[in-house]
């Protein structure tokens, strides 16, 4: 009887042993949860996902070609493919070849794309472009014909440097580049000659803003702002 007594008290040590150490781990993970919650929250990362008002029914979408109202004759197509790779990256809604596979259909139109000079130097040396795009979306469903979402005028730009001087080789978008700092030795010593580069400069600040406003467009249908 004693024996038996001993093995039962061992047994509920170890059963308590197991349920503490049990509780700990759910302490600790519940811990890890916030700290990554607030952690995300501190860095302005967000889970991405559909708002509360884009319409559950729509699944699949058809991304038309562009309009283009402005004086350069290939953004549209650039900006097209970059909607289309960004739905597909994100994966919220599935994107279709075909208008009649698709719950929604989105279109949009190009009313600008332009360049000015925002800075010089007193040799009256360009230093600085500024790229600004002007775009109006709409969203809306195939059946019935109606209008989910719109958005007009939304404009978008971007700076980038006109000149080798002005090139800033530490910033992200450089490092990014197809650039590297050889390439900005004098134009005598650079495999680009000066409007090479500047050409560059311009197509590499293109890109930049074409994908951003595919980035921002999308996330702006989806939370339906």
């Amino acid at each position: 009887m004693k024996a038996e007594g001993e093995r039962q008290k061992a047994k509920s040590r170890n059963q308590n042993q197991k349920s503490k150490f049990k509780n700990r781990k759910l302490r600790v993970l519940s811990l890890a949860v916030v700290v990554f919650l607030l952690w995300g929250v501190g860095c302005g990362y967000h889970f991405s996902g559909r708002g509360e008002g884009f319409p559950k029914e729509v699944r699949t979408i058809f991304v038309e070609p562009f309009v283009n109202r402005s004086r350069d004759v290939v953004i549209e197509r650039a900006m097209t493919s970059a909607l289309r790779s960004e739905f597909h990256r994100q994966g919220q809604l599935r994107v279709v070849d075909r208008v009649d596979q698709a719950d929604a259909i989105l279109s949009g139109v190009v009313r600008s794309f332009d360049s000015r000079v925002v800075g010089v130097n007193r040799e009256d040396e360009v230093l600085q472009f500024e790229m600004a795009l002007v775009v109006d979306t709409t969203l809306r469903r195939r059946t019935p014909d109606e209008v989910l979402w719109r958005t007009r005028g939304t404009k978008l730009t971007e700076v980038h440097s006109g000149s080798r001087a002005a090139v800033v080789t530490t910033s992200s978008d450089f490092k990014t580049g197809t650039l590297n700092a050889s390439d900005l030795r004098p134009e005598q010593a650079s495999p680009f000659t000066d409007v090479q580069l500047t050409e560059t400069l311009s197509r590499e600040a293109k890109e930049r803003l074409v994908e951003r406003f595919a980035r921002e467009l999308h996330q702006r249908l989806m939370e339906m702002f």
